[in-house]
């Protein structure tokens, strides 16, 4: 039987919270039966939510919070102004060990930073990346970062491949994940100096990284690498831009499938196999973006999502506590930070 697991909830983070969120922990119970939640957010909201599921009382405790962040807040602003809100207290129970474990899918800016300040980062780790899982012709791949660090250096990449290496295999189950970073060719001259450093140390490094070399932006869908690290600026554009093809792709297979008699007659006949591709595609399995390199596990959700994609977001932070993601980050991480050192030193001399 699994350890009983606490996690924090900011309920009122999301487009349409706080009723996703308890519509998710109600989906979630079905399959995480020995998780305990701690509800943040407007308690006269949040209340008469639950009552609709009455086995949630003995599993879910509500905090009142005054106040929210807003999702155009200024992240700055949020630090700032936000201690009583629920998206700070969220993090707070993590930070003096209610929780082993925050979900939220507020402000993703305000939640990087709150987390940062509150939680601070693992030893050795300069800034947290965001990093998730998708789709791939070849099943599925983990890319980082994607949106906390729009500008990154040779060491910060480093971190981003050890952090996404120990991520796949625990998220994903792979015994020895290959890693790449994104570049604008696969040969080793082109690409900018961090990128060339950052793969000139992951080549020379003790660690038993599967390091493949640079991969391209198509890559990332073939599946090429099980994990693609690049600086947050160019990982939220390879995001965004695989979401509006995929949006786009949808729309026109729609259109095509009803544009006459006998295209709604051969999606009627095609209908399972168009399910299994829908199932697949679906947004909702891999809702639940880890910040890595946090001293505590910080999962982040999409804003849009329904309550299966959150009770997705709920699963992959209760799965990282039990498999103890962040032991695994700092005993990598110290295997190869001697190796870095070397490479600045080779750098400057």
């Amino acid at each position: 039987m699994a350890e009983p697991i606490t996690l924090s909830l900011d309920a009122m983070g999301g487009d349409e919270a706080p009723n996703v969120v308890i519509d998710g922990i109600a989906q979630a119970r079905d399959h995480l039966p020995h998780v305990r939640f701690l509800l943040f957010g407007d308690e006269p909201r949040i209340s008469p939510l639950m009552e609709r599921y009455p086995a949630l009382g003995s599993v879910a405790e509500v905090r009142h919070c005054e106040t929210v962040v807003g999702n155009d807040e200024k992240p700055s602003v949020a630090l700032r102004t936000g201690r009583e809100s629920s998206m700070r207290r969220a993090i707070d129970a993590v930070a003096t060990g209610e929780a082993e474990g925050v979900v939220s899918a507020g402000n993703t800016g305000a939640l990087m930073a709150m987390a940062k300040f509150v939680l601070k980062t693992l030893p050795g780790i300069d800034r947290p990346a965001i990093a998730t899982v998708m789709p791939t012709l070849r099943g599925e791949t983990v890319v980082l970062d994607l949106g906390a660090n729009v500008e990154c250096n040779a060491d910060n990449l480093v971190q981003f491949a050890v952090m996404g290496e120990v991520f796949a295999r625990h998220m994903l189950l792979m015994e020895k994940p290959s890693v790449g970073i994104l570049n604008v060719g696969e040969e080793d001259f082109k690409g900018h100096e961090s990128v060339k450093r950052a793969a000139a140390v992951l080549q020379e490094s003790a660690l038993a990284i599967r390091f493949h070399g640079f991969v391209e932006g198509d890559d990332i869908a073939r599946g090429t690498v099980d994990v693609v690290v690049t600086d947050g600026f160019t990982g939220n554009i390879a995001l965004k831009t695989a979401e509006g093809i995929s949006a786009f792709f949808t729309h026109c297979l729609r259109e095509a499938m009803t544009s006459s008699v006998r295209a709604k007659l051969g999606a009627w006949l095609a209908r399972d196999s168009l399910r299994q591709m829908k199932a697949r595609m679906d947004p909702r399995r891999y809702n639940g973006a880890m910040l890595l390199g946090l001293n505590g596990i910080c999962v982040k959700s999409h804003g849009g999502t329904d309550p299966l994609g959150f009770s997705s977001a709920v699963g992959v932070a209760a799965k990282l506590i039990t498999d103890r993601l962040n032991e695994g980050i700092k005993q990598d991480y110290s295997c190869v930070s001697a190796d870095m050192q070397d490479s600045r030193r080779a750098a400057i001399g």
